[in-house]
């Protein structure tokens, strides 16, 4: 029935006011019937923001904190050795429980006379030197450290003999067969804390490890979070670890067990020196207090390696990853990746390290007076600085909870869907 204008009271009285209600009444009720209107479908929860989202600044601060305690925790002493059980027992605490060390033994070699002035275009594979340089070099002079317990902790030197570094695994649930290595040096040099190179970097790996362990957090993939002793004596421990166990890769043991000791390695993933990056040194040599409204995370890659292409496919993705997760700061990539653990492993795997700075055209031009300098410690650097360390490991995590299919729900909940 149409109520036209006007018409409402004289259907009233000819209707009867019960025959209204009834009507009305009926109305009501088909209009209850009615199915609701759809709900707006929720987006999708991104797993891999929520796992970037349990990183946090205090944290990563408080890992590079406590590394500093061991003061420059350089190879062959008691404060390195101190240094690898507390980080054993950290990624324990952390639920990365089944940790295991690599062992081997160091020499140091005979020395070699300086080979003279480098020139500024060195050649294929390593970086063209531009724009003011800045003298670089190792710090072994204890008196320039003016902190007398810091001077006396690091007074123990290095002897020969055996080393160790360790390393843990998150085990994937769909292969377990296959593995990312996420890793950095703890070793450092300099008379400092080591708090930059590579405690930065340390923290960053340890930081991962963390929140990778967490039982509700899956992987696809397994992921191998590796600390690496010796690099400052040459990549030594990165060597030891390559030579051990490479030829181990992807074989199950014992046979029929679904374990495999040493997963096929899909990429290698270095950390080293992850806070500085305050530009290029002025004409007089100094260089700014203040982190550069500009600073980046540098991915490199080593043109010259067998597996150069897909390194630069891998760098690339942890520049996409950088894009979609990193908070404060870009990355870039550069194709001369060396002087660090990944070039171990570049003509083996493809291999990234990602750093502060170019290794070669930026650190080694002298862009960190604090590199191997008494002045590495944890209260040189600002939040500014440690939170470009923060970006970097958000950049990881992002690239490499991808890569390996990390998930926060549990596999039957992720096969059910």
């Amino acid at each position: 029935m149409r109520l036209l204008k006007g018409v409402y009271p004289y259907i009233l009285i000819g209707m009867g006011f019960q025959a209204l209600s009834t009507l009305c009444l009926c109305a009501t009720v088909a209009w209850a019937q009615q199915p609701a209107p759809p709900e707006a479908a929720k987006p999708a929860t991104d797993p891999i923001a929520t796992l970037i989202g349990r990183l946090n600044l205090e944290s990563y601060k408080a890992t590079i904190k406590g590394l500093t305690q061991f003061g420059d925790r350089r190879q062959g002493t008691d404060r390195n050795r101190a240094a690898v059980d507390w980080i054993e027992a950290q990624l324990k605490s952390y639920g990365c429980t089944n940790t295991e060390r690599i062992r081997y033994n160091y020499a140091p070699p005979a020395p070699v006379p300086p080979a003279g002035v480098q020139s500024p275009i060195p050649g294929p594979g390593r970086a063209r030197l531009r724009g003011t340089r800045r003298q670089t070099g190792v710090n072994n002079d204890p008196a320039k450290q003016p902190d007398v317990k810091l001077r006396e902790l690091n007074s123990q030197p290095s002897t020969p003999g055996p080393r160790e570094e360790v390393y843990c695994t998150k085990i994937g649930t769909v292969h377990p067969e296959e593995m990312y290595i996420v890793a950095a040096h703890m070793d450092g040099v300099g008379w400092g804390e080591a708090a930059n190179d590579d405690g930065s970097g340390t923290a960053l790996v340890m930081e991962l490890a963390r929140v990778f362990s967490d039982p509700q957090v899956q992987t696809d993939r397994s992921i191998r979070f590796a600390l690496w002793n010796n690099e400052e004596s040459g990549r030594n421990g990165g060597l030891a670890y390559v030579a051990q166990r490479k030829d181990l890769q992807g074989i199950e043991s014992p046979a029929g067990s679904g374990k495999y000791p040493e997963p096929k390695w899909l990429g290698m993933i270095q950390h080293d020196m992850m806070l500085f990056d305050h530009g290029m040194p002025r004409k007089d040599g100094t260089i700014s207090p203040e982190q550069r409204p500009e600073a980046d995370v540098n991915i490199e890659y080593q043109v010259t390696s067998k597996f150069a292409d897909a390194a630069m496919l891998l760098a690339h993705t942890f520049q996409t990853a950088n894009e979609k997760y990193a908070t404060d700061y870009p990355a870039n990539v550069g194709p001369h990746m060396n002087n660090t653990d990944s070039t171990s492993f570049q003509d083996l795997v493809a291999a990234i390290s990602l750093r502060e700075n170019e290794r070669l055209s930026q650190i080694g031009n002298g862009w960190d007076p604090h590199w191997h300098q008494p002045t590495d410690l944890y209260a040189t650097f600002s939040d500014d600085d440690f939170r470009l360390g923060l970006n970097a490991a958000q950049t990881t995590l992002g690239a490499v909870a991808q890569l390996a299919g990390a998930d926060t729900a549990p596999l039957s909940a992720r096969v059910s869907n």
